[in-house]
């Protein structure tokens, strides 16, 4: 086996074979020489030292065997060194990956955890909100109920009232029939009795032609009858009848007067027919009669609707609304020796006068007595005419009509509803009589009147527009706020706003402006549409 022994053995080996090769050859000559040493002693030390030699030799191989085995080890576990580097390496590189997906996992983590405890949040509070509106829609519903129980029992009440006025009603009517009759028999046969007892005392001349006074000329011929009764229409219009507040009629009467309401009222529906009577005199007579006729006769309407008797004047309203709306006319027949006998008519008209003020007035009246639809329609048309100009408005204020209008402002009265609702915007258009009216209509009954049209879902959408608008006007008024709870109104516009169709943005801004005044939301642009509305 050929053995490849290190540099040093390799040196170590050739100095020993020089070593070996110098004594040969020194033996040699100690053999050449002429010595006399013996023989077998040099053999001898030759084996010895070829025998030290040789396990020199051996030891060398040995030594050289094992160090080659040290160097494969050492090969060898370099080699593994190696490997396991490169396996730390890539284990190290690994690690580093690892760990910078677990940096963002974290910030990953992180945002989701924000962005939840920020919905969290969100939806608490939204859950906060939505248990407090479910308080207070629980809250308004049993006001409601309550208010609906009340009036359940209050309509009870009221049925059998009116029931038993019905009857009662009826009774007098019968008696007040046979009244009349009996008054007109006893009144023909007195008159009858006084021509025969005239005829007899009294002869006229045969060449004398008397012409007696038709049924048609029955105007007094002092005419200062009529200017004594407009200064007396005039007082009592201005001291009594105009004050229709329980505060204002309760303080003339401490004042002036100890008349009961019930008498007022007795005396008004006493009063009222024999004014209707008198309008078809007044073609003959002063026209300055007339205004003072007509408004004494709506005062005395206006006085009636604090009672309920009322219901049994049907036929005397309907007869005044009529002759208010169509005129009077008569003819006057006159006689004299040198000229025939002439017919001459006159008219006195209300409604369609000249002046402005007898036909406003007039309007009223017929707004208030009569239920035909297109004399109605009419009187609506004229009166939103006359409120086109500041006479008119300051005439609508001075005469209290807002309450003549509220009857008609009811759903149940779709064809005149939306003229009751133009003759408030009318008023309601900016003015100095804007601020005046607004008190006026800062009542109950105004406002019970707006409840119930809001709540009734058939409302045409324009109409609800035109209604937003005078509901926004008065929710700058701050003492409002009350009644607008009472009536639940803000609770209704506060839905109605929340289910509103996108398409009708003038509505919304109104609405959103409304709940803005009263306080309900706290977003600051809705004050920008109070100026626009």
């Amino acid at each position: 086996m050929d053995v490849t022994l290190p540099s040093n053995l390799n040196a170590t080996t050739a100095a020993s074979s020089d070593y070996m090769h110098s004594t040969a050859a020194s033996a040699k000559r100690t053999v050449n020489q002429p010595k006399y040493e013996d023989h077998s002693f040099v053999y001898t030390e030759i084996n010895q030292i070829y025998a030290e030699l040789l396990s020199v030799h051996h030891k060398l191989q040995q030594e050289k065997k094992a160090q080659h085995e040290t160097a494969m080890e050492l090969e060898e576990r370099e080699h593994f060194l190696t490997e396991k580097e490169v396996l730390l390496s890539k284990h190290q590189d690994a690690l580093t990956k690892i760990k910078g997906v677990e940096e963002e996992i974290h910030t990953k983590f992180r945002i989701m955890k924000e962005q939840y405890d920020t919905e969290i949040k969100q939806l608490s509070e939204a859950l906060k909100n939505k248990m407090k509106e479910n308080k207070r829609l629980k809250s308004s519903f049993d006001t409601l109920k309550e208010m609906n129980d009340s009036l359940k029992k209050e309509i009870s009440e009221v049925s059998a009232q009116n029931k038993k006025l019905e009857m009662q009603g009826r009774k007098v009517q019968a008696r007040l029939e046979n009244l009349q009759r009996k008054h007109e028999f006893l009144m023909a046969h007195k008159g009858h009795d006084t021509i025969l007892r005239m005829q007899q005392e009294i002869r006229p001349p045969p060449q004398e032609k008397v012409q007696l006074p038709t049924k048609l000329n029955k105007v007094p011929l002092n005419t200062q009858v009529y200017e004594f009764l407009v200064v007396l229409m005039d007082w009592i219009s201005d001291s009594h009848l105009r004050h229709l507040n329980a505060e204002e009629h309760t303080a003339i009467q401490n004042k002036a007067s100890t008349l009961s309401k019930e008498s007022m009222q007795s005396k008004c529906i006493k009063i009222l027919p024999m004014v209707t009577e008198q309008l078809q005199f007044m073609p003959s007579v002063n026209p300055k009669v007339h205004l003072s006729l007509v408004t004494f006769a709506y005062w005395t309407l206006r006085q009636l609707d604090f009672g309920e008797q009322q219901k049994t004047m049907v036929s005397t309203l309907r007869r005044l609304g009529e002759e208010i709306f169509r005129g009077t006319e008569t003819r006057i027949q006159n006689s004299s020796p040198e000229q025939p006998v002439k017919s001459k008519a006159k008219t006195a008209a209300f409604f369609k006068s000249t002046d402005q003020h007898l036909r406003f007035v007039s309007t009223l009246i017929v707004l208030k007595t009569l239920t035909q639809a297109d004399l109605l329609a009419q009187a609506f048309d004229a009166l939103h005419k006359e409120l086109k100009t500041d006479e008119g408005k300051s005439l609508f204020l001075e005469y209290h009509a807002v309450p003549v209008i509220l009857n008609h402002l009811r759903a149940s009265n779709k064809g005149l509803l939306s003229s009751a609702v133009d003759i408030f915007l009318q008023m309601a258009v900016e003015s100095r009589f804007l601020q005046p009216f607004l008190e006026i209509c800062s009542c109950e009954s105004f406002f019970r009147n707006c409840s119930i049209l809001l709540r009734n879902p058939k409302l045409e959408i324009q109409i609800l527009e035109k209604l937003s608008i005078i509901l926004q006007k008065l929710s700058r008024i701050k003492r409002n706020k009350k009644l607008f709870e009472i009536f639940a109104i803000h609770l209704i516009i506060q839905e109605m706003h929340r289910t509103m169709n996108s398409e009708h943005a003038f509505l919304s801004i109104n609405l959103s402006s409304v709940l803005f005044n009263l306080g309900m939301t706290k977003n600051s642009s809705f004050s920008s549409s109070q100026g626009t509305s």
